[in-house]
C-alpha cells in the first residue's frame, strides 16, 4: 500500500499532478477501509452450494459494503469469497509522519528504508508506540528493512562486487532517479559542485530528507549523490556469510526489526550465494526457519487471521 512519490503516477488516475502529499495518505486510509470492507463482504460459510435446494450462498451471509467517502465511492459487494487468510498481507511503504501512523493503523508489514541501527531502533520504536495507541497488538506488525546484500567468501572479495557494479551506473540514469527522489530536476546543476539548497515538494518527504542529508554530512557533489541513488543507497551488508549474520543478528536482538526485505545484486547468482551461504549461518543460531509454519504467507509471518467485521 504505496501512495507513490512519483508525480507522473497522477496521470494513470486522471489528474494532472500529483495529490498533496498528506492528502495521498488520507485517500489510502479510505482505501484501506474499502479494500477490506469489501475482502469481507461475504462470511466463511456464506457459499452453502447446495445442489438439491439451488442455493449456492445464503444472501444472509452477505453484506453490500455501500462505501461513500471523500475520495471513493463504492457499492459493493466483492464477487469472490473471503480469502483464504481474511485479507491478504497488506505491506506498506512510507517513513514521512503520515506514513508511519497509515502503517501503524493497517499495516502487516512496513518495507522501510533504515541505513543504520540506530536509525532502524528510533523507527522500530515510532511504528510500534503508534500501534499501541491505535489499539493494536506490536506483534502484529513486521517491520522490514531494505537490505542489499553482496555476499563473498572475504570482504575483499564482497567489496569488490559492489565496487564493480556500482561502476555500471551511467550519470544520465543515476541524476534522473536523483531528481525523482528530490522532488526538483537537478540535471542542470553543475555535476561535480555541492547539492543546491532543495526546497520541501509534493514528492516523497523522507527520501529527499535522506538524499539531503548525505550531501551536507559526507560533502557529496551531486554526481556522487547520483551514483550512489543509481546503485543502491540505503542499508547494506557486505562480506563473508558469518560477517553478514552478525550484522543482522544484531538487528534483530536489539529492536531494529522483525526481519529483512533481502534485496540482491544480481539474479540468480546473488540470490544464490544468500541462500548457500547465509541462511545455513542464521539457522545454525536459530534465526531463520527450517520449515514453514503453515501454507500461507500470513502464518509464516505469525500473524493471525483477521476477523470479518461484519460477521462474527
Amino acid at each position: 500500500m504505496v501512495t507513490t512519490s512519483n508525480p507522473d503516477a497522477a496521470l494513470n488516475f486522471g489528474l494532472d499532478e500529483h495529490v498533496e502529499h498528506d492528502e495521498r495518505y488520507r485517500r489510502a486510509r479510505e482505501f484501506f477501509d474499502v479494500v477490506t470492507g469489501l475482502w469481507d463482504s461475504f462470511a466463511d460459510d456464506a457459499f452453502v452450494r447446495d445442489v438439491e435446494a439451488g442455493l449456492y450462498f445464503d444472501p444472509e451471509r452477505m453484506h453490500v459494503l455501500n462505501h461513500k467517502g471523500a475520495h471513493l465511492s463504492v457499492r459493493g459487494p466483492l464477487n469472490i469469497a473471503r480469502p483464504v487468510q481474511g485479507w491478504p498481507l497488506i505491506v506498506q511503504a512510507g517513513s514521512s509522519e503520515a506514513g508511519k501512523q497509515l502503517a501503524a493503523e493497517t499495516a502487516d508489514a512496513v518495507f522501510t528504508a533504515q541505513s543504520t541501527l540506530a536509525a532502524g531502533k528510533r523507527f522500530y520504536a515510532d511504528v510500534k508506540g503508534r500501534m499501541e495507541k491505535a489499539g493494536r497488538s506490536r506483534d502484529h506488525l513486521k517491520i522490514l528493512p531494505g537490505v542489499f546484500v553482496v555476499t563473498g567468501d572475504s570482504l575483499e572479495e564482497a567489496r569488490q562486487k559492489r565496487t564493480l557494479l556500482d561502476s555500471f551506473v551511467h550519470y544520465e540514469s543515476g541524476i534522473a532517479s536523483l531528481s525523482i527522489a528530490l522532488g526538483h530536476d537537478v540535471s542542470g546543476f553543475d555535476p561535480d559542485g555541492p547539492l543546491p539548497e532543495i526546497p520541501e515538494s509534493n514528492a516523497s518527504q523522507s527520501a529527499r530528507q535522506r538524499v539531503v542529508d548525505w550531501a551536507l554530512d559526507e560533502r557529496l557533489t551531486i554526481r556522487q549523490l547520483a551514483q550512489r541513488i543509481g546503485g543502491y543507497s540505503g542499508l547494506e551488508m557486505i562480506g563473508t556469510p558469518v560477517m553478514i549474520a552478525d550484522q543482522m543478528e544484531a538487528w534483530l536482538m536489539d529492536e531494529g526489526c522483525d526481519g529483512f526485505n533481502v534485496m540482491f545484486p544480481y539474479l540468480p547468482a546473488g540470490l544464490d550465494d544468500f541462500v548457500d551461504k547465509v541462511i545455513p549461518e542464521l539457522q545454525r543460531r536459530s534465526l531463520f526457519r527450517r520449515e514453514y509454519e503453515g501454507p500461507t504467507l500470513r502464518e509464516n509471518f505469525g500473524l493471525p487471521r483477521p476477523e470479518n467485521r461484519f460477521f462474527r
